[in-house]
């Protein structure tokens, strides 16, 4: 795990952006008072996904609106049919940490390939 941000940085319903070893993932605080982190690049558009509005656990892509389930991944709103990956988080003392590989590169819960 690495660690991303503290809990402050993101407000409920926000998110921000992160760079982690190259991989762009967007950690967002979901209005279910949980954090999420996912990849910050819209599967249908080349757009950063931590630009967009979070509603419930799903994060709306600013510019075809696309929305994305924040627990899977999963395509919830057309035009986007690819899901994106999502990575394990956990807050531990007032931070958000992020799973990373042996290598330090984040790792997908949900077995999608960021690239």
């Amino acid at each position: 795990m690495i660690k991303v941000c503290s809990v402050e940085d993101v407000p409920k319903g926000t998110s921000i952006a992160a760079d982690i070893d190259g991989t762009e993932v967007a950690v967002v605080h979901a209005e279910d008072d949980n954090f999420y982190a996912i990849h910050d690049v819209c599967s249908h558009a080349d757009v950063p996904l931590s630009e967009g509005e979070v509603d419930g656990c799903t994060l709306e892509c600013w510019l075809h609106g696309s929305r994305f389930d924040l627990r899977t991944g999963e395509p919830t709103g057309l035009p986007a049919t690819e899901p994106v990956p999502v990575y394990p988080v956990e807050v531990r003392d007032g931070d958000v940490y992020v799973a990373v590989d042996e290598n330090g590169r984040p790792t997908p819960s949900n077995g999608v390939d960021p690239s």
